[in-house]
């Protein structure tokens, strides 16, 4: 069990931070044997221009208030010009925070570009055609576009660049022994698509003559593509494309851990990409495979070649989806569960966090909150509380880190994040809630599927993706992607039968709902309140009890 402030204030004589400050710090020690860590709070943005963000002094002034974070830094490029002045000036800047950080012996991050789009840029674009990183075309043309099918020294070359840069190694020299050090790529730079991959003129050369011999035959066993029982071109392509990528990427991370000259970093250092899983949205539509690196028994590869993930659990701007409907990150992120399942099967140590963005861009007109707005409906805090809660339930990541645009202010969006501290502060406060947290498991309702069927695997028919309950108020079905869902609720069983305990989660996200009847699998109808920022509640098998938690968020307790 972790040691919860109160025990360590008063066993231990340590002051409330000094209690915070251990708890991260236990959070991200080794864990194993199916106890899961309790959750820390983080973000994308790293201060901004103006330094109004959410910079490293704001850190500690959260942590210092009680709240859970992992902190984290910015990273400059290592192209980045004048980088040494730069440094010198961000290490003099946040001397204090750094300081105060190494001081107390926390753990950081560093939250930055994608690290391969250097492959893009200057001498790499022009090396020699045979293993350039980027495309090249018929004509011998050289695209800014990376390519699984190049040279792997340049990424290990790029990889060294990082983190060899006098950036890093100042942060090295400063603080020596962190207890874990995160880095953090958003993994987004221009890459070749698979069914593109013939644009890439050593393609053709390499794979062609064995995809048109492999196509040739009803049965293929061996080599890169493993055992099919027909021709399916795009499952070729797309494990060629994986199996390629992978190499690459893996040898990336190679380079990025070799050019760390402390050995504390070198071994304490994982590397995480944003969305390096997935795809959450399949089954959405019959061409999901299309923007999927799916081949037979492989979701995903890429938990083959990154160390963690930070997942999307977005409501995009450019899309229809929203935070009530059929198409909502809550629905969509059902598909992680198995996925999840799949990856710790083989990868234990593998850090799983959930990155959070409600839609919100103040400068674009299709801003999430402004489409809310014109359906007259009005986005608070209280909905975002509701929306992350099932999201960190549902999922139970290491970390939460929400998104905002790197321009952002506490002053502006502050707020909102604090929803975030809060949700995690509550699970270290109440001892059910982190008992559940550590100890439970999701409940699937089979007695409805995923509305995402179209053209699933048949390897993955049977996994359960499906873990939202029954309501008495429920539309009907068939649900559209439109639909609208009035409450959205969850349940994590600790126990066996007839023991068995459930903590149910519950909230709506558009009105409070009083008296809505929910089905909870192997026990029956449980009678809750839904309001908009969420509702825990303990049920008990053996004496038949449903008690209500008490939340930090609750009554729509968020910050309006």
């Amino acid at each position: 069990m972790a040691l919860f402030i109160s025990v360590l204030v008063a066993e231990y004589g340590l002051t409330s931070e000094q209690g915070v400050v251990e708890e991260i710090k236990e959070q991200v020690a080794k864990w194993g044997g199916g106890v899961k860590p309790l959750p820390l709070a983080a973000h994308w943005n790293v201060g901004g221009p103006t330094g109004e963000g959410f910079s490293p002094e704001y850190q500690v002034r959260m942590i210092e208030q009680g709240h859970h974070l992992l902190p984290w830094f910015d990273i400059y490029a290592p192209d980045a010009e004048d980088l040494n002045s730069k440094t010198n000036r961000y290490i003099e800047l946040h001397k204090e925070a750094i300081d105060w950080i190494r001081l107390n012996g926390l753990p950081v991050s560093f939250v930055g570009t994608q690290w391969e789009s250097l492959l893009s840029k200057g001498r790499y674009l022009y090396a020699p055609r045979v293993d350039n990183p980027n495309v090249v075309v018929r004509s011998g043309k050289v695209l800014p576009i990376i390519s699984p099918l190049g040279g792997e020294e340049y990424w290990r070359d790029v990889g060294r660049e990082w983190t060899s840069s006098n950036f890093i190694r100042r942060f090295q020299e400063i603080y020596p022994d962190p207890p874990l050090v995160l880095f953090l790529s958003n993994n987004e730079h221009n890459k070749l698509e698979w069914d593109e991959l013939d644009r890439d003129v050593r393609f053709s050369k390499r794979y062609g003559a064995v995809v048109r011999k492999w196509c040739n035959k009803s049965k293929v066993n061996g080599g890169i593509f493993g055992l099919f029982e027909s021709c399916d071109k795009g499952m070729i392509e797309r494990k060629i494309a994986s199996s390629e990528w992978v190499k690459k990427y893996r040898v990336l991370l190679e380079g990025m851990r070799s050019g760390l000259h402390v050995d504390n970093w070198k071994a304490r250092s994982l590397f995480v990409g944003y969305n390096a899983f997935g795809p959450e949205y399949m089954g959405r539509w019959e061409g999901w495979p299309r923007h999927s690196l799916y081949y037979k028994n492989k979701i995903n590869p890429w938990a083959d070649a990154w160390d963690g993930a930070s997942v999307s659990y977005y409501v995009h701007n450019w899309n229809g989806s929203t935070d009530f409907t059929v198409w909502s990150p809550q629905i969509e992120s059902m598909n992680f569960v198995f996925m999840q399942e799949e990856v710790e099967k083989s990868k234990k140590s593998f850090w799983f966090e959930m990155s959070v963005w409600d839609g919100y861009a103040p400068k674009d007109s299709n801003d999430k909150r402004k489409a809310y707005a014109q359906s007259g409906q009005e986005y608070t805090t209280s909905r975002y509380a509701g929306m992350v809660k099932f999201g960190m339930w549902l999922l139970r990541p290491r970390v939460v880190r929400e998104f905002r645009f790197w321009d952002d202010t506490v002053a502006n969006s502050g707020k909102y994040f604090e929803v975030i501290l809060k949700a995690v502060d509550e699970i270290y406060e109440n001892p059910d809630l982190a008992r559940f947290w550590r100890e439970g498991r999701l409940v699937p309702n089979r007695n409805a599927h995923h509305p995402y069927d179209r053209l699933i695997p048949d390897e993955y028919k049977g996994r359960d993706r499906w873990f939202l309950l029954d309501t008495s108020i429920d539309p009907p079905k068939p649900w559209k992607l439109t639909t609208e869902i009035p409450v959205y609720s969850l349940a994590i069983q600790v126990g066996k039968e007839p023991t068995r305990e459930w903590l149910m989660y519950v909230y709506s996200p558009l009105k409070k709902r009083s008296d809505v009847d929910v089905q909870l699998p192997g026990y029956g109808k449980v009678v809750v309140h839904a309001p908009v920022s969420g509702s825990y509640y303990v049920i008990t098998e053996k004496e038949r009890k449903v008690k209500r938690l008490k939340s930090s968020l609750d009554a729509d307790g968020a910050i309006e």
